[in-house]
């Protein structure tokens, strides 16, 4: 069994920073990708960064530049450094963990977690 836990949300002004975490537990693969995808209200769930346990990332263009995903591999653990946030940055933060065996996918999402951009 796999728990995908997201901390750190809240409410910033446009222009703040705000840091968010997530850990895996249970039954993780040497081989994954965990990453952070977010929903505002209306609108589809979006990916915003992914990272490899190699180091490889990728960036939404939307938040390139402003936003950095690092990960902590022996903690299982990925980050979302948010910067210089605007208010089309509000949404549902979720994490996500992508782990891969022969062939197979397996998808794991935690609950969320509320990201507001406003004065």
């Amino acid at each position: 069994q796999v728990q995908v836990v997201e901390s750190g949300g809240g409410l910033v002004q446009p222009g703040g920073s705000l840091r968010l975490s997530c850990a895996a537990s249970g039954s993780i693969f040497s081989s994954n990708t965990m990453g952070w995808y977010r929903q505002a209200p209306g609108k589809q769930r979006e990916l915003v960064a992914t990272a490899t346990r190699a180091g490889s990332t990728n960036y939404a263009d939307s938040v390139k530049g402003r936003f950095t995903i690092s990960r902590d591999n022996a903690k299982n653990t990925v980050y979302l450094q948010m910067s210089t946030l605007k208010p089309e940055d509000t949404a549902v933060y979720y994490c996500n963990l992508r782990q891969y065996r022969l062939s197979a996918v397996y998808n794991y999402w935690g609950q969320g977690t509320q990201v507001t951009v406003s004065s």
